[in-house]
This record gives C-alpha cells, sequence and structure tokens, in this order.
C-alpha cells in the first residue's frame, strides 16, 4: 500500500489531503508554531510497545514538553493516571470533536480556541469520521494525527508505516523538542 493512501479504501477524502509527516522535524515545528495546541487520546495507545517501553510514555513526554492538555477517552485515563500524569479532561472523542467545531468553545481552561489538535490511539474509522468532520467545519483548528497509518482528513498525517518505525518517529518527535 502506498505511504499516503487511506487505510480505510472505501472513503474517498475529497481533493484535499493531508501532508505527510516525513521526519520527526516536521510535526516538531507544527506543534512549536502551534498557540493553543491540544492532544486527543483513544485507547488503541496502550497496546503498543517498542523496546520494552510502552509507547504511551512517549505521549506523556510530548505533552509535558510541549505544555498542552491531554483529552483522554475510555480507559486511557486510567493509563495515564497511573503514571502519575492527571490528563485536562476524561471525554469521548466524538464529545471533544465536536467542540472543537464550536467556534464560541473557549477550551477546557475557558481561554480561548485551539488552533491544533493532535489525535492518537482512536479506531482508524472514528478517526477518519472525526478528522473528516473537523476539516470542514472547523476551519480554524489544524489537525494532526500521529498514528502509523495515514489519515487523509488530517491536516498532517504519519505516512503507512510499521509499528518500529513508528515508534522511532514519535521518540524523534519528543527528543527534538528539547527540555
Amino acid at each position: 500500500m502506498p505511504m499516503n493512501e487511506s487505510w480505510q479504501t472505501a472513503e474517498i477524502p475529497g481533493p484535499k489531503k493531508a501532508s505527510l509527516i516525513i521526519k520527526p522535524d516536521i510535526a516538531d515545528a507544527i506543534i512549536l508554531r502551534a498557540k493553543r495546541p491540544i492532544m486527543i487520546v483513544g485507547h488503541g495507545i496502550i497496546e503498543y510497545e517498542v523496546e520494552g517501553k510502552k509507547l504511551i510514555d512517549c505521549l506523556i513526554v510530548l505533552a509535558r514538553k510541549a505544555k498542552m492538555p491531554v483529552v483522554v477517552t475510555a480507559s486511557t485515563s486510567r493509563e495515564f493516571t497511573a503514571r502519575g500524569f492527571e490528563p485536562a479532561a476524561r471525554m469521548p472523542a466524538v464529545d471533544i470533536a465536536n467542540r472543537l467545531t464550536d467556534p464560541e468553545w473557549k477550551g477546557l481552561d475557558g481561554k480561548e480556541h485551539y488552533d491544533l489538535a493532535i489525535f492518537v490511539g482512536l479506531p482508524y474509522s472514528m478517526e477518519w469520521t472525526i478528522l473528516s468532520g473537523l476539516k470542514h467545519f472547523a476551519p480554524g483548528v489544524k489537525t494532526m494525527t500521529l498514528d502509523c497509518v495515514y489519515q487523509p482528513n488530517a491536516s498532517w498525517s504519519f505516512p503507512n508505516s510499521t509499528i518500529k518505525d513508528w515508534a522511532a518517529n514519535l521518540k524523534g518527535i519528543v527528543s527534538n523538542l528539547g527540555d
């Protein structure tokens, strides 16, 4: 399967497709340029482990370094809390996506709207639908997916890759952000 083809072959994303994140530096630049990033994490991140380390630990470091709030879904909350990381909110992914489409919503802290939403660990078809909705109904919100499969409805997405390459990219993003 080509690097920039949808994992879900029956769906057609339209003429506007995600730009590929081919190097961790690209994701770092986007995250650092964002004024108000937010990360939405689903249960899928819990199952991945590379070199004896859970990838959820990498996301915690990323969130801390980028000083971004994390919204967790389902049983993911328990995993974050067990690692001493308190998520900014716990809610269904569809709920946070709905809030991101509302131009009047001032974020979890009541300050202002988010300009970058980073998604990782959601079921592919759910993330596809959420990203499609944000692409069409939240023009002020750029989206990035950090999953190992290409999501054409995001603004930026990793290409289709192996778990090992994906883990290396996530680790690269974290290490490039510095302290």
